[in-house]
């Protein structure tokens, strides 16, 4: 039987339009502020479908070059790009008095309560694979942009036997649900880790996008400091073409480095 060999596939048609018009951008063809080609230029220039137009602006976009206008078309940006204009502040703030302050998002809907299996990388960041969870979700929205992003937060049924006010309200402010944590002789500390990838369907849907622009997600684990115990999860999904997520970051003091000291032995 004959050895199977390796063959390449070309990349789709929409992929080579919109590389062969970033190339173009970089070059200088497009200036930064000029009008792309409409989707019935762009079909008559390159030979293809107004489909596979329209998929290669959408990946102008992901790739940053470009942002659509209603009603004019799509604009290339300059050079590098721009910052997303949502601004998504991730930071934490303990105040003197020991409560917690987190920045403060507008809820376009009334948070949902439910009991559900963990599972996928909250499970794991969690070390709770399959147990069961109190489980929060909020559409936020921001004032400003009107970018939506999608905010979860789980509660281990563990974690609620520990502290079990926790259970009474669930959906209660983040900053509350801490307050509870460290009340409890929990001391707290955080990681978040963060993530992207293509959205889902109903995704889509739910944050309003018109194309498949990757979602950032970050998983915020709430740990107890002590013990190196996971106590909560909060995911957060917001789209990467609107929205940007800063961090103070506080540096933390350097292990000290232990010397070795060779001590002469005398006769």
């Amino acid at each position: 039987m004959a050895a199977r060999e390796h063959i390449e596939r070309a990349p789709s048609m929409y992929l080579q339009v919109a590389q062969r018009m970033a190339t173009d951008i970089k070059r200088g063809r497009y200036q930064p502020g000029d009008l792309l080609p409409s989707e019935n230029e762009m079909v008559e220039m390159y030979g293809v479908g107004k489909h596979t137009a329209r998929a290669a602006v959408a990946e102008l976009r992901r790739m940053g070059l470009v942002e659509s206008l209603q009603g004019k078309g799509s604009r290339v940006l300059p050079s590098g790009g721009v910052l997303p204009a949502t601004r998504v502040d991730r930071s934490i703030q303990r105040t003197a008095k020991g409560d917690w302050r987190l920045p403060v998002a507008k809820e376009a809907e009334a948070p949902a309560v439910s009991r559900i299996a963990l599972d996928g990388p909250p499970a794991l960041l969690l070390d709770q694979l399959d147990q069961d969870a109190i489980s929060v979700d909020r559409m936020l929205c921001d004032a400003a942009t009107g970018a939506r992003m999608a905010h979860r937060v789980l509660i281990p049924m563990a974690t609620a036997a520990d502290v079990p006010t926790l259970a009474e309200q669930p959906d209660a402010e983040i900053a509350d649900l801490y307050r509870q944590l460290a009340e409890a002789g929990l001391s707290l500390s955080f990681t978040e880790h963060v993530t992207a990838r293509a959205p889902y369907p109903d995704e889509r849907t739910a944050l309003g996008l018109s194309d498949a622009s990757p979602l950032l997600i970050t998983y915020r684990v709430t740990t107890d400091a002590d013990q190196d115990r996971p106590l909560l999860c909060e995911e957060l999904k917001a789209p990467a073409s609107t929205c940007r997520l800063t961090y103070p970051v506080t540096p933390t003091r350097a292990a000290a480095r232990r010397t070795t000291r060779r001590r002469s032995e005398s006769e």
